[in-house]
């Protein structure tokens, strides 16, 4: 049988999880994956993804293939997967992709949402940042458009991670209010290790109600 390149589209929890990629001794997305590939097919298998979520982020709509040389037909591989992968993580779809197909190269953009909750949960709270003291919406609103554009991202960076090539291209980056909650949305060809993170704590900085930064020190 011929190689062919399975696309698989993925969602999890990643409270329990030390990031998507695979790091020795921790326990990852990435692993937990490879791991069921390889009960399935009895095969080690590398999975490529889209994009490396660090610890405790969440994912909706992750991207991911490898290629195998395997009698199983694509779309049987959802099933079989999740069958040996915690309740936390789950394959949604599983497809035939052309075989230059690269999830992390072939990936046109990468989408992040980070949510505030001004008030207290006994639901959500694992899914949201709740800070109860006061904010200034328009301050931090005023501020996401200045991150659209390409920028040197490299002071957003973790040292450890920063690379040579810290320029990001921002499609989109704004908040919105709903209820008690703030809801920042941005969208870029790539993010540095702990850009989004490190790019909402300024941000929120900016919007405390207190002169602490103004927005052309942000700038």
């Amino acid at each position: 049988m011929a190689e062919i390149n399975i696309r698989l589209d993925i969602e999890y929890k990643g409270t329990d999880f030390s990031g998507w990629q695979f790091q020795p001794r921790e326990r990852t997305i990435q692993d937990e994956i490879e791991k069921a590939l390889k009960s399935v097919t009895g095969q080690k298998i590398a999975l490529t993804g889209a994009g490396r979520t660090d610890a405790g982020v969440h994912a909706l709509g992750q991207v991911a293939n490898f290629k195998i040389d395997h009698y199983l037909p694509p779309e049987k591989y959802k099933e079989a997967i999740n069958f040996y992968l915690p309740r936390t993580i789950l394959v949604t779809k599983s497809a035939p992709v052309a075989i230059d197909f690269n999830a992390r190269r072939s990936a046109l953009s990468r989408h992040y949402r980070y949510i505030i909750d001004r008030q207290k949960s006994a639901l959500y709270y694992e899914y949201r940042w709740e800070y109860p003291s006061p904010l200034v919406p328009a301050r931090m609103i005023d501020a996401s458009v200045l991150v659209i554009g390409r920028h040197n991202c490299a002071a957003l960076c973790t040292v450890a991670s920063q690379k040579e090539n810290s320029d990001c291209e921002i499609y989109t980056c704004e908040w919105h209010e709903d209820d008690s909650l703030l809801v920042f949305d941005i969208k870029a060809n790539r993010f540095l290790h702990s850009m989004v993170r490190s790019l909402v704590g300024l941000m929120v900085e900016l919007g405390k109600d207190k002169d602490y930064l103004t927005l052309e020190e942000f700038k």
